[in-house]
């Protein structure tokens, strides 16, 4: 017989996720590399939030033009670009722009990916059918060719960047999820889930996606590496961010032109970049070594 403070409905089961959280930050400190990352990729956002306050201009000021190709000194860290613009300045808001943009078609790509992937893997059947069918196109199809034709045809521009980019960076994350979920809901605990009466959105919300979830921040940290490299690449190429607002592409592709003597044009925004780049993989390697379970030893 039940106790008194036993009698009622079925309580819903909770999934196995007790004790993920433990000792994350303890493991990620211990891999050096990427502290060092975070503490610099932490630079770089509070300088690309800050830079109206720690730029000498704005990036479209031409303040400079009697200093025109100047070298880097004192008075302009980053020397002075072809129009008489600080390019410290230009490459302290074109780090805003590569950040934001990074950051922003990530997460519309991993909200786009992780719905279609858990439905597609919770669901199967037809749903899954179709979910494959159109992952198989997008697979099919260089994702570097549909942003230069996407941006081609729109004339470029912030938003056009941010739609292409997140419709071309959707598709590992949706195959992530749906591996990981296909995987797990024949687990013990969801098919508990289920005899106790509980909605597929919520098994996938509570259940199967929490214990996804070190996979999809490592996954969801290397789409803003992707995302801002994509960037970079199609304003390189001319399709990207429209002047005079910077991007670190349309910086190097005009840096290029006169870097056998202006070598600061196109040395500052490759090393941003580079240091961009570098900070965000080390991070990801030190999330996988303290969220995966398997890498723990």
């Amino acid at each position: 017989m039940r106790g008194p403070g036993l009698v009622g409905a079925a309580e819903e089961p909770l999934s196995p996720v007790a004790g993920r959280g433990q000792g994350i930050w303890r493991r990620f400190r211990a891999n050096r590399f990427a502290l060092l990352g975070a503490v610099v990729f932490a630079v770089l956002v509070a300088a690309a939030v800050a830079a109206p306050l720690i730029t000498p201009a704005g990036y479209a000021d031409q303040n400079y033009l009697s200093q025109t190709y100047a070298f880097p000194s004192a008075a302009h860290w980053f020397g002075v670009d072809a129009l008489g613009r600080d390019f410290f300045s230009r490459n302290i808001y074109a780090a805003r722009v590569s950040l934001s943009i990074g950051f922003c078609s990530a997460l519309v790509a991993s909200l786009l990916g992780i719905s279609m992937g858990a439905i597609a893997g919770y669901a199967g059947g037809a749903i899954d059918w179709v979910v494959l069918r159109i992952l198989e196109v997008f697979s099919v199809i260089p994702p570097l060719l549909v942003a230069i034709l996407l941006s081609t045809f729109s004339n470029g521009g912030y938003v056009t960047l941010l739609f292409v980019i997140s419709l071309t960076s959707w598709v590992g994350m949706c195959r992530l999820v749906r591996g990981d979920v296909l995987s797990l809901r024949e687990e013990d605990f969801v098919l508990a889930a289920r005899a106790v009466g509980v909605g597929w959105r919520r098994i996938i919300v509570r259940h199967l996606l929490p214990n996804a979830l070190g996979p999809l921040i490592v996954s969801f940290v290397l789409t803003v590496v992707g995302a801002i490299g994509a960037e970079a690449s199609l304003s390189f190429l001319g399709v990207g961010i429209n002047p005079p607002t910077p991007s670190w592409g349309t910086m190097i592709a005009e840096g290029i032109t006169y870097v056998t003597y202006y070598w600061h044009l196109a040395l500052f925004p490759v090393l941003l970049l580079g240091i961009t780049v570098l900070s965000l993989s080390f991070i990801s390697d030190g999330l996988r070594d303290a969220l995966d379970p398997t890498m723990r030893a």
